[in-house]
């Protein structure tokens, strides 16, 4: 699924026991059917944000689940999945903007081309950010990386990613 490009060896640069990765990154969320969504790598940010809209809670098997559509691809708003997942809890968490705003999290594998991580992650409408998923810290701890600002898609490119969603 990855490539190599020029700016990246697909593995990353490793940096002690860490992985060097750039503030993009390719990022897989299997068990929500998205092969793969590009990732805006935010250290500012504690917990990760995944773009969701026509949020419902509703139950199955006695537990509380949440569904949502997301557009997994940066400009194409015709590409939609359907997603579900098992509610966590419902935060509070304030937003970019300084507002605070309640939100569902769930928590979801992140496939990486160096590893895999169990991460919490809020939904949120980001229709007007440019990624539709944002990293946070408690992400990056996590997989162990370690980010350079000046570098992107480090771990390595995806050229095809609407062959992915086919």
């Amino acid at each position: 699924m990855y490539e190599k490009s020029k700016k990246s060896n697909g593995k990353g640069r490793r940096q002690g026991d860490k992985i060097l990765i750039g503030r993009t990154e390719w990022c897989g969320l299997p068990e929500l059917g998205l092969p793969a969504v590009k990732a805006r790598i935010d250290t500012g940010a504690k917990t990760s944000a995944l773009h969701a809209y026509d949020i419902e809670t509703f139950e199955k098997a006695g537990q509380t689940y949440v569904r949502f559509k997301i557009h997994p691809l940066q400009r194409n708003s015709v590409l939609v999945r359907v997603c579900e997942a098992p509610l966590i809890q419902k935060k509070v968490v304030i937003s970019s903007n300084g507002e605070r705003e309640q939100r569902y999290v769930i928590k979801t594998p992140l496939v990486f081309p160096v590893c895999t991580i169990l991460a919490e992650v809020t939904l949120t409408s980001r229709h007007k950010m440019r990624f539709r998923m944002l990293l946070g810290r408690e992400a990056l701890k996590k997989a162990r990386f370690i980010v350079d600002p000046s570098k992107y898609l480090l771990l390595g490119s995806i050229e095809e990613e609407q062959s992915l969603y086919e």
